[in-house]
């Protein structure tokens, strides 16, 4: 008994210590070994070979796939017997033909089906012109392929139009091209971001012409010579837009992109509560994810707020300036007999220019053309009786007038100075630092009753009889408290920027000055005395340079690095809004506007030739029927709906005039288009193919609730198939439209 139950035991302990798994493996490929191949001798059933692993059996009579189990000569004769009954014992020739005309008609779908590699780049580089031109999708098919068209068949031949006509350039198609350049784009940037190790952000929201919130954010990243920065995402806030609701939707990008918030290390906001609240502001959200950010006020938006207050006095002006505009300007008929007056008088200007508050340049050219044409404008209103005529009589306001129009001036020349793209902090730093000095020259010079800085001023208190005095004096309120409110706005800023003038040039300045560790220092020394660098300081930029420095001396250049990596302003931001208001107009408010705007501001190039890799052609047929026909979308009659460069002067247009009649449509999607059966059906599948892949990239799609029948359906393939469909419990796809 004993000798029997160790026996018994040996092989339970073979098969605990996992040998057991070995005769698994065995049998699997045991079975893989077993699969069925094919053989030539199968021809005379009519059936060939798929390309698949494993190979199975391919009618090429009907077109049904068996599987591989079936790849016996007896179910192949069932087959035959059963489905072909009328070609049993034809002869082998016969099979050999039918087998020829099969592969023939694959390779003709092949090419009726395939996009040349220049014509497919052709659609990509003229979608990106269209997205870059912030023009409609259709302006590609309407206008830029039929012109095209024409020079080609004028200055060429006719050869070159038709090659042109193969360029899919459909509603759809530029559509979806511009959608993945932008998927494209912004794989790019994410990718530089994760190399680059850390990086600033740009962050500004604004709401569109349908009443969305979009919010947009920018970047800026050390790339391996150059500090550069990229649109970064444009994502529609769906509903409120708080700091909560902000960071959510930063940080979800964040997430689905697999960036870290330690590598966020500069933030750049206007100074909105839902940005800088302490509680629940954008920067407070951060701030619990990352301490060590840090946040800058747009530097141009603080100029505004810095300017915008003034004494009663010239506010008074300044409305009563706009409400002149207002009248000559917002009444059609008031804007033509203006420029009338203006023509026949030989004015250098003919109109006025309106004033719009929150576009930063406005006040300054606003006034500046009302105080050049204040003639006219006096001779305007006194001839329509208008109130604010006396205004423009009076010697006093109109030199404080012509004071406005100075200061604004020269605010606008600050505001263009901060604005542009590769704009360092430093450099604005320096611009504001200047302005503030000009604003204590300013004010020294009027104390004296001197108001040479301020030239159209000057030029009227000198050529007519002005009481100087109060004018000067109030200037000379205005400027002193100028300087009080950009002290407020901009405080320390002196001291800031001098602690960053080693990196403005290390050269010029002593380590010692610098608030710097010891050992950053040292290197500041020794890159201060290196001549190599001095020429190549004098060769490049700053941020090349110190990306070059940073190669020798890794610590210092990384140091001087993350100081030029801040934005100092969201110009860029503003300037995407603006290109935001030309995209989604009201003629195009419906329009998903991430991808559009993301194609239309980048700077980074698409890869072209990673998004030119498609599938392979054997199976472009089934991924047109997969993407294109979907839920109850039809192809309409070809004399009406199917439309489009390709469908010209081509040789499927010509099977599609020849098979296609009134009401003739593809076969219902709901009945079986997709599935393996129909699939298999590819004799059938091959003659509609032509029309998917033709509709899918060049032409359009009309959606109905009706069945997907017609003549085509009924006459062409009833005709040619009908036992076929029978057999295959298709026969309700045969039946004609009611």
């Amino acid at each position: 008994m004993d000798q029997w139950l160790k026996k018994r035991a040996a092989p339970s302990s073979s098969s605990a210590s996992g040998s057991s798994s070995e005769p698994v493996e065995k049998r699997k490929k045991a079975d893989k070994s077993k699969y069925r191949q094919f053989h030539e001798q199968y021809v005379v059933f009519g059936f060939t070979s798929t390309s698949t692993e494993p190979p199975q059996p391919l009618c090429f009579l009907c077109g049904d796939v068996l599987s591989n189990n079936s790849m016996k000569p007896a179910h192949l004769q069932r087959h035959l017997n059963t489905k072909h009954l009328s070609c049993v014992g034809k002869t082998a020739e016969f099979f050999q033909r039918k087998l020829s005309e099969f592969k023939g008609s694959q390779e003709k779908l092949k090419k009726a089906t395939a996009v040349s590699t220049k014509a497919l780049e052709a659609s990509y580089a003229v979608s990106l012109l269209v997205a870059k031109s912030k023009k409609p999708f259709t302006v590609a098919e309407e206008l830029i392929l039929p012109a095209a068209v024409i020079l080609a068949e004028t200055m060429i031949d006719k050869k070159a139009a038709d090659a042109l006509k193969t360029v899919p350039l459909s509603n759809n198609t530029v559509c979806r091209r511009i959608d993945d350049m932008a998927v494209d784009i912004v794989d790019q940037v994410v990718e530089k971001l994760k190399l680059s190790g850390s990086f600033a952000l740009q962050l500004d929201e604004s709401t569109d012409v349908s009443g969305e919130a979009q919010l947009i954010a920018f970047v800026r990243y050390r790339d391996i010579s150059e500090i550069n920065e990229h649109i970064l995402f444009c994502k529609k806030l769906t509903g409120s837009t708080t700091g909560k609701d902000v960071f959510h939707v930063i940080d979800t990008f964040f997430s689905e992109h697999n960036l870290d918030w330690k590598s966020c290390i500069h933030v750049c906001t206007d100074g909105a509560a839902s940005m800088t609240g302490r509680v629940k502001g954008l920067i407070a959200q951060i701030k619990k994810v990352n301490p060590d950010v840090q946040w800058n006020h747009c530097i141009i938006h603080r100029e505004a707020l810095a300017s915008k207050r003034m004494s009663p006095e010239l506010h008074e002006v300044l409305n009563d300036a706009v409400k002149v505009i207002n009248f000559v300007e917002s009444r059609p008929l008031n804007h033509r007999l203006f420029e009338r007056l203006c023509h026949d008088s030989g004015a250098e200007h003919q109109q006025l220019l309106l004033h719009t508050d929150v576009r930063w340049l406005s006040k300054g050219k606003a006034l500046q053309r009302l105080l050049e044409l204040r003639n006219e404008v006096s001779a305007f209103l006194a001839e329509h009786s208008h109130p604010l005529v006396v205004m423009l009589e009076n010697t006093d306001w109109v030199a404080r007038l012509a004071y406005l129009a100075d200061f604004f001036s020269k605010l606008n020349n600050l505001n263009l100075t901060l604005q542009g793209k590769d704009t360092h902090i430093l450099n604005m730093y320096d611009k504001v630092c200047g302005f503030m000095k000009k604003i204590k020259l300013w004010e020294s010079k009027c104390e004296d009753g001197d108001t040479s800085c301020f030239q159209q001023l000057n030029s009227y208190l000198s050529a007519g009889d002005v009481d100087r005095a109060p004018i000067v004096q109030l200037v000379s309120t205005h400027l002193s408290r100028l300087n009080s409110e950009f002290n407020h706005y901009f405080p320390d800023i002196e001291s800031k920027s001098a602690k960053l003038d080693w990196v403005r040039n290390p050269f010029m300045t002593e380590s010692t000055d610098n608030n710097i560790p010891t050992r950053l220092q040292e290197n500041l020394l020794d890159v201060s005395s290196d001549r190599g660098l001095k020429m190549r300081y004098s060769e490049t930029n700053l941020s090349q340079f110190w990306c070059d420095v940073e190669k020798e001396y890794p610590d210092l250049g990384k140091h001087a690095l993350n100081e030029l990596l801040p934005f100092g302003s969201t110009y860029l931001c503003e300037v995407t809004f603006s290109s935001m208001a030309v995209i989604k107009s009201k003629h195009r408010n419906r329009l998903n506007l991430e991808k559009s705007l993301i194609a239309a501001v980048a700077t980074l190039p698409p890869r072209l030739t990673k998004l030119m890799k498609f599938p392979s052609t054997c199976s472009q047929t089934q991924f047109a029927l997969q993407s294109t026909i979907k839920r109850e979308n039809t192809l309409e009659n070809i004399y009406g709906r199917i439309t489009g460069p390709c469908a010209e002067g081509t040789e499927i247009r010509a099977f599609m005039r020849r098979n296609l009649d009134q009401g003739s449509t593809l076969l219902d999607h709901r009945l079986g288009i997709g599935n393996k059966q129909w699939s298999s059906h590819l004799s059938i599948m091959m003659e509609y193919s032509m029309l998917v892949s033709l509709a899918g990239e060049n032409n359009t799609l009309e959606d109905t609730r009706e069945r997907i029948t017609g003549k085509y359906a009924r006459d062409h393939i009833q005709a040619r198939h009908n036992q076929e469909i029978t057999e295959m419990g298709l026969y309700s796809l045969c039946k004609a439209g009611r």
